[in-house]
């Protein structure tokens, strides 16, 4: 499935409220704020950005039972905010793992129903955002949920969701047969919002493929940050996670965010790992010492350094119209 030619577009506004930094995040002198044209209009009126943000993406291995995700993930936004960190990034299905034909289905449920409360409660308690990229919302009927990227604020607010575009449906080379569409409904909405971290694009694992949503999320939006939230097979990581998600920070001069799952689930399913923070001149700035184990890495996010490159490199006035190019001929 391509984007549509005309997607929606969801402008996530974060709340009148000013958000305010309690903890310095660097020894600098006064912390400055970015300005409404260097994030986008749509900011807050008198939300103050400051040069940079810690953020922290995390790397597990998610099984088929909610519980025990759930107490991986606890302790990882422990980590995370004793870090420092503003927000922390986890990777698709990382509350649920289906080991067989059907479990997710029977899981899913509302963004207001008791698993996803546990979740908004465990930011609020921890005063940290969360990015939970992948949840088994409950679809139109009985066969087929929505693959869900929920984006959940330090009060324990839902303050913005992604239902994945692109579902995978491929046939891996020498490996298993996908076919997502089967239980799961596409998106249909681009969706960016204002957060302390930066404006995000947000995005689901096989939508990495498909530059044009980063490209309407980037040149249309204003994204600073795009979320790549995933779960990789093994086959597919090794040959392309890691160039796929550089070529995206490079052609958008954008921090890109992958919180990736790792390792072996069950007999059936394994996932390639590797979750990264590639800052936008496409440098590996974030990464765990082992593609397989669970934690977290932690890395800030320079504003000055996104202004900086699409300042000396404008690609966004450089770049053709579409009707430049519908325009020419051989």
């Amino acid at each position: 499935m391509s984007v549509c030619p005309n997607p929606k577009f969801i402008n996530s506004r974060p709340s009148t409220r000013p958000i305010v930094h309690t903890r310095p995040l660097t020894t600098t002198a006064a912390v400055n704020c970015l300005n409404s044209n260097r994030v986008s209009s749509r900011a807050a009126s008198g939300a103050a950005m400051a040069n940079s943000a810690r953020v922290a993406v995390a790397q597990m291995t998610s099984i088929n039972d909610l519980a025990a995700n759930f107490a991986t993930c606890s302790r990882l936004v422990k980590e995370a905010a004793a870090a420092g960190a503003k927000m922390l990034f986890f990777p698709e299905s990382f509350s649920f793992v289906a080991a067989e034909d059907g479990e997710s289905l029977k899981i899913a449920e509302t963004l207001d129903g008791p698993v996803m409360k546990q979740y908004c409660s465990l930011a609020r308690d921890s005063g940290i955002w969360l990015s939970l990229g992948g949840f088994q919302e409950k679809g139109s009927d009985d066969s087929h949920l929505c693959n869900t990227h929920v984006i959940v604020d330090d009060s324990g607010s839902v303050r913005s969701k992604y239902r994945k575009i692109h579902l995978f449906d491929v046939d891996v080379p020498g490996g298993m047969a996908y076919k997502e569409s089967s239980f799961t409904e596409a998106g249909e909405d681009i969706v960016a919002l204002d957060t302390p971290v930066g404006r995000l694009g947000l995005t689901v694992c096989y939508d990495l493929r498909f530059p044009e949503i980063y490209e309407q999320l980037r040149f249309h939006h204003q994204a600073q940050v795009l979320l790549v939230p995933s779960a990789f097979t093994k086959i597919t990581g090794q040959a392309h996670w890691e160039i796929l998600l550089r070529a995206r920070a490079i052609e958008t001069q954008c921090y890109v965010i992958a919180a990736a799952q790792a390792g072996k689930h069950n007999q059936k399913r394994e996932s390639f790992g590797d979750s990264l923070i590639i800052d936008p001149w496409g440098t590996v700035v974030g990464r765990l010492p082992d593609r397989l184990s669970t934690g977290i890495a932690v890395a800030e996010i320079d504003f000055s350094l996104i202004e900086s490159i699409r300042t000396k490199m404008p690609i966004e006035k450089h770049r053709k119209p579409m009707d430049f190019w519908k325009g020419s001929s051989l």
